[in-house]
């Protein structure tokens, strides 16, 4: 009885070691995987004209929701607009800023709203962190995505409150940036060499 229990606690032993080991190269393909979406996630300005998979969509939200925030306060909210009237709506206000009569969305049909509760000593930074998770995000699950700015102006203008008001966000709350998102056009872009000076070292 010793012996086979000798031998069960040794099969144990071995199966918890390759588990471990298992997990552990798993863990590390995962975190290169992870490194090479960072790496690899450019600016898309070219868009198919289909909307994207719901699950994919969620899937992008989702992370943008995991982005650090000051304190945990979590004071970013995200409007994901997937109604083509509302979205070249938001376009042609965006437009209108800028002084041009063009789609400042490149053609992508959803555009995720990313707004910040300003009574939030952080609420840029936050708001921010969650735009950079979508857009590593959408790469991830093989979409395109592009930071558009003047959000900010939108949701300052009477058109823009009152369009928040209608989507129940009250309070004192920012346009941060809108994450467009769609199917590219062509491949991605390739990536501008990094400047030499881009990390210093202080030892």
């Amino acid at each position: 009885m010793k012996r086979i229990a000798l031998w069960v606690t040794i099969a144990l032993s071995v199966m918890t070691f390759s588990c471990t080991k298992e997990n552990t190269e798993n863990m590390a393909e995962n975190n290169e995987t992870a490194l090479e979406v960072l790496k690899t996630r450019r600016a898309i300005r070219s868009y198919e004209s289909r909307i994207p998979e719901k699950e994919l969509i969620d899937k992008v939200l989702e992370a943008g929701t995991y982005a650090p925030t000051g304190m945990g306060m979590q004071s970013p909210v995200i409007v994901a607009v997937t109604n083509p009237e509302l979205r070249d709506r938001l376009s042609k206000m965006n437009a209108e800023i800028m002084g041009r009569d063009t789609d400042p969305f490149y053609g992508a049909p959803v555009v995720l709203v990313v707004l910040a509760d300003k009574d939030i000593p952080t609420y840029l930074y936050d708001g921010s962190l969650v735009m950079g998770n979508l857009m590593n995000a959408a790469h991830a699950v093989g979409l395109g995505s592009c930071w558009i700015h003047r959000a900010k102006e939108v949701f300052e203008t009477e058109e823009g409150k009152a369009m928040l008001k209608e989507w129940g966000i009250e309070g004192n709350y920012e346009g941060i940036g809108n994450c467009i998102l769609g199917y590219p056009v062509g491949g991605q872009p390739e990536p501008k060499a990094r400047k030499a000076d881009y990390i210093r070292y202080v030892e």
